[in-house]
């Protein structure tokens, strides 16, 4: 048994890795065409438009906060594995039906009944967690993180290229995406092994815990709780500035006429630069999280983000911005795989789909007011205040992780002491 565990854990690790870029990728190949979709769903007012598209892409992430601790609970008395077929599964069925939408509010009860029945980061944390060898844990989220980005990356590209190719029929693309989470189905069902320790745990009687058994069983893990405003407040940085991010750089370059006429293009540099970062970096981040402390590198990343914002909110130019762009990709990808990786080491194997369910809900919440209080702050103070903003809100982060998140050391045990 002892020559087969790297053999298992690897192959768990990478197979979720890939089901990892397909699921991104199957949510973010909407992003292009959604207010376009709207639009033709009988929304003819402008601004009724990105009013609903606002509201529509707003509502997966408060369903999803909502209902990830449920299913983390789920998770850890059913298997994980389980939990990952079942959110792939719902994607795909949610995701098909949207593609059948006759109006804009059938369109938002399948998004939102989507987030309700999805919860897949959860659940992809939460299996890799309960297979990889503890002292590999940061590597681990580190790749998954960095899938994850490939997928976010290509997405976009993928949707528009497909609505190209069918002429701007939406409802096509929707049944392809539906496909693509459905090979993620079976990818998991196929390659994925959860130990059998999982079986074994499942049996024990303190994990037959009620919602509220749940939430008694989190007030007694100090450290878990600490972790929740990392969470939050690291989503709600990312989140806060994208909604204006494409007015922002449209106005750096309106500076230069010989950028006018290419605007669509350098926005896609913009977003795409911070993603290649992330895909170099987040792994090398994530294994030195594993060899110097968790703490650290966490704290090196949120000071890193808030250094690299300061040349985007003082940009003279959209070069010296895209320069920003890169340098926050670097450390960004720092965050979120150390958050969870001293998630993961704080909380016994058996109770861990029980809190990424709950931590991830803090990411989703992250993900629902991030662009809602962004772009109310940018309408009303201007861009670049926000991006001032979104430094302070970094360095509260880092305030924090200085002040109460606590090193992981092996003599600890995972009881929030």
């Amino acid at each position: 048994m002892r020559t087969e565990t790297p053999i298992s854990w690897q192959r768990t690790l990478w197979t979720m890795a890939a089901v990892q870029a397909i699921m991104m990728m199957a949510f973010s190949s909407m992003g292009p065409f959604l207010a376009l979709f709207i639009g033709q769903l009988g929304v003819k007012n402008q601004h009724a438009v990105e009013v609903w598209a606002g509201v529509v892409a707003s509502s997966n992430f408060l369903m999803s906060a909502i209902m990830s601790p449920i299913w983390g609970g789920v998770a850890d008395k059913h298997g994980k594995k389980m939990m990952v077929m079942r959110t792939t599964l719902a994607i795909a069925i949610a995701t098909c039906l949207m593609g059948f939408s006759r109006n804009v509010y059938e369109l938002l009860i399948i998004r939102m009944l989507q987030g309700a029945f999805s919860g897949f980061s959860a659940s992809a944390n939460a299996l890799v967690a309960s297979v990889i060898p503890e002292e590999r844990l940061g590597y681990a989220l580190g790749w998954l993180s960095t899938f994850a980005m490939v997928g976010s990356l290509l997405g976009p590209l993928l949707g528009g290229v497909l609505v190209d190719t069918f002429h701007h029929n939406y409802r096509i693309v929707f049944f392809l995406t539906a496909l693509f989470a459905s090979t993620a189905f079976i990818l998991t069902w196929l390659l994925v092994r959860e130990p059998r320790v999982n079986a074994e745990h499942a049996a024990s009687p303190r994990k037959r815990l009620s919602l509220i058994g749940q939430f008694k069983l989190l007030g007694e893990m100090k450290s878990i709780q600490v972790m929740f405003f990392v969470l939050f407040v690291a989503q709600f940085s990312v989140m806060s500035v994208q909604p204006v991010l494409p007015l922002y750089i449209r106005e750096l370059a309106d500076k230069s006429t010989q950028l006018v006429g290419i605007l669509g293009t350098l926005s896609g540099i913009c977003f795409a630069v911070t993603g290649l970062a992330d895909l170099i970096f987040s792994p090398f981040l994530g294994k030195r999280s594993d060899r110097i402390g968790y703490k650290r590198v966490l704290s090196i990343s949120l000071l890193g983000a808030a250094l690299c914002y300061v040349p985007q909110a003082l940009a003279p130019n959209i070069w010296v911005f895209i320069l920003g762009r890169f340098g926050l990709g670097i450390f960004v990808g720092g965050v979120l795989p150390t958050a969870n990786a001293l998630v993961g080491r704080f909380t016994p194997r058996e109770q861990r789909g029980r809190m990424y369910g709950f931590t991830s809900s803090s990411t989703f919440l992250g993900s629902f007011a991030g662009p809602l209080v962004g772009g109310a702050v940018s309408a009303a103070f201007g861009i670049r205040t926000m991006l001032l903003a979104v430094i302070g809100l970094y360095l509260i982060n880092l305030i924090w992780v200085r002040l109460r998140v606590r090193e992981f050391s092996d003599e600890q045990t995972a009881d929030g002491v």
